[in-house]
């Protein structure tokens, strides 16, 4: 099988709840602590999936230079 392709909307939430996640690990919360209190109630997802989120690397936004645009500038007038 294949490299799964991954979206903005997943890049924004793996970012969001590795911020939120070092915002609170610094003060000694538990995992399971901090993932009842803050990610559960803003984000909806189980505590398997969440652990999942922190070992996935945040994927970087793939760059657009393979596909012409309408908007490149080649210089010409």
């Amino acid at each position: 099988m294949g490299k799964k392709r991954r979206g903005i909307s997943y890049r924004k939430r793996v970012a969001d709840i590795n911020r939120i996640y070092g915002e609170h690990s610094a003060s000694g919360l538990s995992n399971r602590e901090i993932w009842r209190r803050f990610i559960y109630p803003a984000f909806g997802i189980s505590e398997r999936t969440f652990y999942n989120i922190l070992n996935a690397p945040v994927p970087t936004p793939k760059e657009n230079n393979d596909y012409p645009s309408l908007f490149d500038d080649n210089g010409e007038d």
